[in-house]
């Protein structure tokens, strides 16, 4: 040990001298400001910087180690500050791993007494467990009677992360801290109580739910006295780590033989092999085996196309009450998967005996489950009425215990079995009833997780049962109250319920929530609004457009309310949308998916006739700008059979050749420009040269204007002498020609 410090010792000082190293006035990281940063000497900084910021674990623990035996006071600062800094969990981990290290070596620790708080304040303010688990290691280096008061305290009044981290530095070999854990045994807490017995039972100590029987353990605990407790802690320490050691070389091997069966049975590529396969195996003696075959049933069940080879249905079922815990576990998970085999009667007999909690939950599960799929039409099952009755029943008992897991799994099932015919009246309104009354239990409550999912079972009922009437009568007013309850799991809940009820009266009350908190109220709010939603709903949805998540499905909304509008709403929204500073900018894609359905609206003619032109335009010059250049020449040709004035038939000559040029149709150009010549000779002030001389000046990207006039001037053959037109291509053909030579040394330079 003294070796290895001395080497230590310098290979930090070498590091020290290096001059890209932990620099001399500045720590790597504050650690406490009531360390002054002058008193330090180079070596402490070089320590401190180094627990800090050592790149290994083990280099940090060596320097704690030198802090912690160094003679200089302010190393005791430093390792104190370190366990206080909470952002720093490295070193706090390396300072609880030196102190650790340090009794099991048996080192003296000088004024050890000092680290009693930091520990202490880590296991009652550490949310990672394993972090506060090496704290409470460290603190075996106290005897119990230093901390007992304080620790004792923690584990009785403190929070439950603060009970569970001090039951850890009660795990140790000491009479007064095993007759404390024996006493929290009894714990309201199932959590703290669980944890006691675990602690108990790692520390060989023999753990009895009889108080006569505990009373005679702790007895004789006392009557072995300090010594004879140490020294038998210590044998069934090391029996202990022996077992360990022999239980990871068997799980080891286990684990090789599972993996070569696994490859075995991934090997077989017939169904019918597999299936006789996994029947072997579910059947086998050894849990490990059965384990592992249903393991593969529950991966095959993850599967789009997997089927359940036939024989292992009865297997299966037959496994519920298998006299292995952990077999019947996994059974019930399986079969709230496999409802479709006939399972109720078989589970319904094995939750009357069955004794493990957990167990008999699931097993209720399964049980709902397979009611709910027997009592479906076409199911092919049959069962008696009285197993709905009887799980309805159990429903009902789990439904009103005060753990919210429990209670949801009732609440669960009791939806599952309402949701289909054959109960009275008075019975659906009875349930009904039992779900108002356990919500009620839970309004006040600051955890609004049962809540929600209790509201979220009413509000299934009422879009889901055959008997939605009643719910929708029972639930309505319950929902309407939880819309103004601060959690999001109950809004949600209760916006679902009242779309349910009726859409259109909830869509009047929800209004008020179109910036809720919750994404999927609003989300749902929005989706509402575009089933039955009307023109006072596009203003809020306008609202919506261009923000990140709620954009596309508010214009989505928009579209469906637009198809239901009037065309005079239509025309209303077109003015908004082509505003100087509309509140939301469309895309090319939007505002063609708009102006479609107000041109659908339109074409009726009457009144509309205006709007149905100036739509045409609108997707004329749209469509001309995106470059689909053969519905802007569609719209464009709709356009000229309805003009009124020669001047817009002029401008619409201009924009379908404009439209020609840049698609380009060759044919269509030439055949334009010909028609014209046959009415006249062009001059240079002429539409159809303005139209061609805006081409050439600002040409489509990747065009040859050259070759597209060159090949519309070919289809063009006037009847008649036209000296301007000829002397506007011969000026047209100069342009090109010197644009053409102009270009040559830059192609020859590419």
């Amino acid at each position: 040990m003294v070796v290895k410090r001395l080497y230590f010792v310098t290979l930090l000082l070498v590091i020290g001298c290096q001059p890209v190293s932990v620099g001399a006035d500045k720590p790597a990281l504050p650690v406490n400001d009531t360390i002054a940063e002058a008193k330090l000497g180079r070596q402490l900084k070089i320590y401190r910087n180094t627990l800090l910021e050592g790149k290994s674990e083990q280099i940090r623990i060596d320097a704690a180690t030198e802090l912690l035996f160094s003679e200089e006071p302010l190393a005791r600062q430093i390792l104190l500050a370190a366990l206080k800094e909470s952002e720093n969990s490295a070193a706090r981990v390396a300072v609880c791993k030196t102190l650790s290290q340090a009794k099991a070596s048996q080192e003296t620790i000088r004024g050890k007494g000092d680290f009693i708080g930091p520990l202490l304040e880590i296991l009652t303010t550490e949310e990672d467990f394993a972090r506060a688990k090496l704290a409470a290691e460290a603190m075996l280096i106290f005897e119990y009677e230093q901390i007992s008061k304080p620790l004792e305290e923690i584990v009785t009044d403190g929070s439950l992360p603060a009970r569970l981290n001090a039951i850890n530095a009660l795990s140790r070999p000491d009479i007064g801290a095993i007759i404390k854990l024996m006493e929290l045994l009894d714990d309201p807490d199932s959590q703290v109580a669980a944890a006691a017995e675990k602690a108990l039972t790692s520390s060989g100590i023999p753990v009895s739910k009889d108080p006569e029987v505990r009373k005679q353990i702790i007895d004789g605990i006392k009557r072995q006295g300090k010594d004879e407790f140490v020294r038998s802690w210590k044998i069934r320490q090391r029996q202990e780590e022996q077992v360990r050691e022999l239980e990871k070389e068997l799980d080891l091997w286990r684990e090789l033989y599972l993996t070569a069966l696994g490859e075995i049975y991934d090997g077989m590529g017939d169904d019918e092999a597999k299936g006789e396969f996994l029947a072997e195996h579910l059947s086998d003696s050894k849990v490990v085996m059965r384990l592992w075959a249903m393991e593969r049933v529950h991966q095959g069940l993850l599967k789009p196309r997997w089927k359940l080879p036939a024989e292992l249905g009865p297997i299966l079922v037959n496994l519920i009450s298998d006299q292995n815990r952990e077999v019947r576990l996994k059974t019930a998970k399986l079969l709230s998967l496999m409802v479709y085999l006939n399972s109720a009667e078989r589970l319904l007999e094995q939750l009357e005996i069955e004794q493990d909690s957990e167990v008999r939950m699931e097993l209720f599960v399964a049980l709902g489950g397979a009611c709910h799929y027997a009592f479906l039409p076409d199911s092919g099952i049959e069962i008696s009425p009285e197993i709905r009755e009887q799980t309805l029943e159990l429903a009902t008992e789990y439904l009103s215990e005060q753990e919210p897991r429990r209670a949801q799994k009732g609440a669960e099932v009791i939806k599952k079995l309402l949701e289909q015919d054959g109960l009275t009246s008075a019975e659906v309104d009875k349930y009904l009833g039992k779900l108002v009354e356990r919500y009620k239990q839970e309004e006040d409550k600051a955890d609004g997780g049962l809540r929600g999912e209790l509201l979220g079972v009413m509000a299934a009922l009422c879009g889901q049962s055959v008997y939605k009437d009643a719910p929708a009568r029972r639930f309505a007013t319950l929902f309407e109250n939880a819309l103004g309850d601060e959690k999001d799991l109950v809004r949600e809940a209760a916006v679902v319920g009242l779309i349910y009820i009726d859409k259109a009266k909830a869509l009047k009350i929800l209004r008020d929530f179109v910036n809720d908190s919750s994404t999927i109220v609003r989300e749902k709010l929005i989706g509402l609004a575009g089933e039955v939603g009307g023109g006072e709903d596009l203003v809020w949805l306008a609202e919506k457009l261009g923000s990140s998540a709620e954009s596309e499905p508010a214009w989505q909304g928009m579209l469906k309310i637009f198809k239901r509008s009037e065309a005079a709403v239509l025309a209303e929204w077109i003015d908004k949308f082509d505003s100087p500073s509309p509140k939301a900018e469309l895309s090319d894609e939007q505002r063609i998916s708009f102006l479609e359905i107000a041109e659908r609206k339109a074409v009726g003619g009457g009144n509309e006739l205006k709007i149905l032109r100036a739509v045409r335009e609108k997707l004329a010059q749209i469509y001309s700008e995106i470059g689909e250049f053969e519905r802007a020449a569609e719209y464009f040709g709709m356009l000229r059979e309805v003009a009124r004035t020669d001047e817009e038939k002029e401008q619409i000559l201009s924009n379908l050749l404009d439209v020609y040029l840049r698609w380009p149709n060759v044919e269509l150009a030439g055949s334009l420009i010909a028609n014209r010549l046959l009415e006249k000779d062009l001059e240079p002030n002429d539409i159809v040269v303005r139209s061609i001389d805006s081409y050439l000046s600002k040409p489509p990207r990747g065009a040859d204007p050259n070759e597209v006039l060159r090949a519309v001037f070919a289809e063009i053959k006037p009847s008649e002498d036209r000296p301007k037109w000829q002397k506007q291509v011969k000026r047209w053909s100069e342009r090109l020609g010197q644009a053409k030579k102009s270009d040559k040394p830059k192609e020859a330079d590419n």
